[in-house]
């Protein structure tokens, strides 16, 4: 399967390193040994694998290498050292592309710089996009089957609705056991568990991190830094209420979204909900990466709690707000009052089960699979 981010990474790796990062088993590995497949000698190592690693510290892989992958090196001491040592001193004409399953920018270190070596990119599940042109449905059929089974290829992918279900248990069982030790203490994981637990069934919801603490038994301090390291490792993504002084902004509640939807508990509007934010926020970051534009994604909420699902902004400038329905296709109130007050901004209410799209006022009612087969990815 092709993926959406492939031709991209193709262009910027002619011109620097290419950081491509992502959940675990999004794909990474799989479009780097589709890659590697066009250039003939290209090597793959992975700094997990005992035998890779030796050959990633003593730097014995073929010097004539076309490309090389190195997969997880951040887990390596003083690993922006040895990788500018690596790229300032590579054969003329070699690639270098860097795979993680946790944001590079989490293992900052003092010392070398990488400023102007590399370009970012992340690799999101599939889009109904994604979907609909590499299996020919319709997006109605491709929406049903990601919110079925989530976006991971994987349990996209698989035969039955099992096999999919026991990826999942493992998928998420390992993530907390494993990939949380990279950042926390042992005693801290089953601490961490109960908590992306609890998360699974606060989906949508602006998240009180004191009413979470209290009944863990933990500091608001020590949960913020769990919700830190869940976010890392792309288990869960962070969305902030939307305000023009950014600091206002951060310090009000955020709502808490998974990047497997299939992970999501609760009813299938929570799911759908879900399966938006991660079509916006995907959006949102491929522009980010590709185009270098100032655009974030929000939710929008008043002191009087009416509150509009997701907001798009570029800047300081509000854009487009995005109101998810099963069902309903009478506009949303706050909806309604939000594009009354910014008179700019395309307020849209996606609908799960369309009937006949309309324009009501200034709001545009949209069968939602239809809208987002048509974001860019």
């Amino acid at each position: 399967m092709k993926r959406y981010i492939t031709n991209q990474v193709r262009q910027d790796l002619q011109k620097k390193m290419v950081f491509l990062t992502g959940p675990r088993q999004v794909g990474k590995t799989t479009l780097s040994k589709q890659l590697l497949s066009e250039y003939a000698g290209g090597q793959y190592l992975n700094y997990d694998v005992a035998t890779h690693r030796a050959v990633i510290v003593e730097q014995s892989w073929r010097q004539s290498a076309p490309l090389l992958v190195f997969d997880e090196v951040h887990k390596m001491p003083n690993w922006k050292a040895w990788l500018k040592g690596v790229f300032d001193g590579r054969a003329q004409g070699q690639l270098i592309l860097i795979t993680s399953s946790a944001r590079m920018e989490t293992f900052r270190q003092a010392g070398e710089s990488l400023a102007g070596r590399f370009f970012r990119l992340r690799l999101h599940p599939l889009s109904i996009r994604e979907w609909c042109d590499t299996h020919q449905v319709v997006p109605q059929l491709a929406l049903s089957h990601l919110l079925e089974r989530g976006g991971f290829p994987e349990p996209a992918l698989v035969d039955t609705d099992t096999e999919a279900h026991r990826w999942r248990i493992d998928y998420f069982s390992s993530l907390v056991r494993e990939d949380v030790l990279e950042f926390s203490r042992l005693k801290e994981v089953n601490a961490m568990r109960v908590f992306a637990e609890m998360l699974r069934s606060r989906v949508g919801s602006p998240l009180s991190i004191a009413s979470l603490a209290r009944d863990l038994h933990l500091s608001p301090v020590t949960l913020n830094k769990y919700l830190d390291i869940l976010e890392a490792l792309f288990i869960v993504f962070v969305i902030r209420p939307w305000h023009r002084n950014i600091a206002r902004a951060t310090m009000q509640a955020p709502k808490v979204y998974f990047y497997d939807t299939g992970l999501v508990i609760g009813d299938e509007g929570l799911k759908f909900e879900n399966l938006v934010a991660c079509h916006l926020l995907k959006q949102v970051q491929w522009q980010q990466d590709t185009m270098g534009s100032a655009v974030n994604l929000h939710y929008i909420r008043t002191k009087d709690n009416a509150e509009v699902d997701f907001c798009l902004s570029e800047g300081t400038v509000l854009m487009h707000l995005v109101e998810c329905k099963l069902s309903d296709v009478k506009p949303h109130r706050a909806l309604v009052r939000f594009a009354q007050e910014y008179t700019s901004v395309d307020a849209i209410q996606l609908v799960r089960e369309c009937k006949a799209e309309a324009d009501i006022g200034r709001i545009r009612i949209r069968d939602a699979a239809t809208w987002l087969k048509a974001l860019i990815i």
